[in-house]
């Protein structure tokens, strides 16, 4: 069943309304907003890492402030605790009853500030959220509303104070993206525009959480080919049988690839995916969750090469 160009109009209007009113906080990143659209349509979670001071969290909450929708930010410390992340039942002297005090997971767009500076232990609170879209706290299970969007900062494993992103807690976020160094051009407008004022004070929504849920519905209609979805079986299977890899691609993974490859697609004003929609996510949506083997990390080999030359050698469908 094709989706009807109306609908197609529609995810490129709003998207293109979000992606204008990020782009007026982080300027000159237009691939890692796009990244962060994929992501939102395609129902994943968000994992930005790159070194500190440059827009992580500036894009995080832009996003969020174009949504009108809760949104909650949750700083992570070596001191937090799980129940900070997904509440506490407190005891009421008044009604002689527990009564649950829901934690910062409870939100639409949830802002996860350096997430590897806390302890796995905590950073394990998140699993039950990010994957089954609920919270169980003593025996009770609490639905989260949609949409339900984790986007979580990093800082570099070698940066001071951090710990690692536990493999399954990694295997949850659909894609992670690297800001990077602004370019000259835009790094000299940001001194002009963050002179005197911060362009998030200014940022109003462009959209609600309402209409989000509406494109996440078109994007689920989008054509996946049995072709195209064997292409990304395909590379998930190079991943797992590759020498220079210790841990490949899990079939969550292939699951995000094939979603993202949708989102990507439908953005695009495309009502099908192509291969090329999936060989262009793989290296977001694969990366962080593959691990090089020990032979691989002894010369240096990187895991996003690797996994270049994998999918590069993979068939890609004609037909």
């Amino acid at each position: 069943m094709s989706t009807p160009s109306a609908d197609l109009e529609t995810v490129a209007r709003v998207a293109g309304r979000i992606r204008a009113n990020v782009e007026r906080v982080i300027e000159g990143k237009s691939e890692v907003v796009f990244s962060t659209l994929v992501v939102l349509l395609a129902e994943g979670h968000l994992l930005i890492e790159d070194v500190p001071g440059v827009g992580k969290t500036q894009l995080a909450k832009a996003l969020a402030r174009s949504i009108d929708c809760s949104v909650r930010r949750i700083q992570f410390t070596p001191d937090l605790l799980p129940s900070d992340v997904t509440g506490v039942s407190v005891f009421n002297q008044n009604t002689r009853e527990f009564e649950f005090r829901p934690g910062g997971i409870f939100a639409n767009i949830v802002v996860g500030d350096e997430i590897n500076r806390a302890s796995p232990k905590t950073q394990s609170a998140l699993l039950e959220c990010m994957e089954e879209r609920q919270v169980t706290v003593d025996n009770t299970t609490y639905q989260l509303d949609s949409p339900f969007l984790v986007i979580a900062t990093q800082n570099p494993i070698e940066m001071e104070g951090t710990y690692v992103l536990p493999e399954a807690q990694r295997d949850r976020f659909m894609a992670r993206v690297s800001v990077g160094y602004p370019p000259a051009v835009a790094e000299i407008a940001m001194l002009a525009s963050h002179a005197t004022a911060n362009p998030l004070d200014d940022l109003e929504p462009v959209t609600d959480g309402a209409e989000v849920r509406k494109l996440i519905a078109i994007v689920n209609q989008v054509h996946v080919s049995e072709a195209v979805q064997k292409y990304a079986v395909a590379i998930a299977h190079a991943t797992r049988s590759a020498g220079e890899l210790a841990l490949g691609a899990s079939p969550r993974a292939t699951l995000h690839l094939v979603r993202a490859a949708k989102a990507s697609a439908a953005l695009q004003g495309r009502d099908f995916v192509l291969p090329d929609d999936v060989s262009a996510l793989a290296g977001p949506v694969l990366t962080h969750r593959l691990l090089p083997s020990a032979e691989a990390a002894l010369t240096g080999r990187q895991v996003g090469d690797i996994l270049h030359g994998l999918v590069t050698a993979v068939p890609v469908p004609t037909a």
